[in-house]
């Protein structure tokens, strides 16, 4: 649930270049059929089983076009729906309805889509203790969105951007002339809050890696037997991340290895959206 704070300040923005986007002078379409005002109401319709997320901003949709509109939800953000689930009625203006249709449904069904498929990881780490996080690997302008979609299906949110933390990754080490250049110049410009996190893709990066000091390690698409290897390195000197191509379908490989973080951009880039629809709207007296 985003704070009332985050709302105006960083949702609502989008949201309405959501509806700029949808509308640049007028809805002629819905102007055509519907002149004047006239109260009605219609239903969210769930189509498919999944987990359910957005509904906040799919409200906000049509309470920035019209602060009178009301909704009343039967579910809640992470709720499981499924299929034929009646999950909302929505009452205002036909138009303000009609008119914002579309962008209220494309949020709610990419961020259910997001939430459903991370779900769908997470259930597979459930006991192992390793933590199911996400990447900068959004939408552009959607990444407020993608990442709180991420939390409600059960994942955690890596940096949320480039001010977040430090995070040296093949072209940062070859700017900086090698791991433990880049490592000693983190430490030296960030400021000491920041952890520093490192990605390596042989063992010799490891060996490096550990001996200057990194907080995080990441192991970034190395088989299992390499990944194996490089933990032993390690040896508790830092955290370990797995990252690099992770998906629902291999993720099994990594279980048993005992590594603290699995890092997957899938969960924002790949997901697919969640059927979900505004059904039988009808004029209210």
């Amino acid at each position: 649930m985003y704070d009332p704070i985050t709302m105006k300040l960083n949702v609502d923005p989008y949201i309405l270049n959501a509806l700029k986007e949808d509308i640049t002078s007028e809805d002629v379409t819905t102007n055509s059929v519907m002149p004047t005002a006239c109260p009605g109401e219609v239903d969210l319709i769930c189509k498919e089983n999944g987990i359910i997320c957005g509904l906040q901003v799919f409200a906000r949709v049509f309470e920035l076009l019209d602060d009178k509109t009301e909704i009343e939800f039967f579910v809640k953000d992470g709720d499981e729906v499924t299929t034929g689930q009646l999950m909302a009625k929505v009452k205002g203006d036909i138009r303000v309805l009609l008119s914002g249709e579309r962008t209220a449904l494309n949020y709610l069904q990419r961020m259910s889509g997001i939430a459903t498929y991370t779900n769908s990881i997470a259930k597979l780490l459930e006991g192992t203790g390793i933590q199911l996080l996400d990447t900068r690997k959004t939408s552009p302008n959607n990444r407020i969105f993608e990442k709180y979609s991420v939390r409600v299906g059960g994942g955690h949110n890596h940096r949320y951007n480039l001010t977040d933390g430090v995070l040296l990754k093949d072209n940062h080490i070859g700017a900086a002339g090698g791991v433990k250049e880049a490592i000693k110049m983190a430490k030296e410009y960030a400021p000491f809050v920041r952890k520093i996190e490192v990605e390596v893709e042989d063992l010799e990066m490891v060996k490096e890696a550990v001996d200057a000091g990194a907080d995080i390690i990441m192991l970034d698409n190395m088989s299992p037997e390499v990944m194996k290897e490089a933990i032993a390195i390690i040896d508790h000197k830092a955290e370990i991340e797995i990252s690099g191509n992770v998906t629902r379908e291999n993720i099994e490989r990594i279980k048993g290895l005992g590594v603290d973080y699995v890092s997957s951009g899938a969960l924002t880039h790949s997901a697919p959206i969640m059927d979900i629809s505004l059904k039988n709207l009808h004029p209210v007296h």
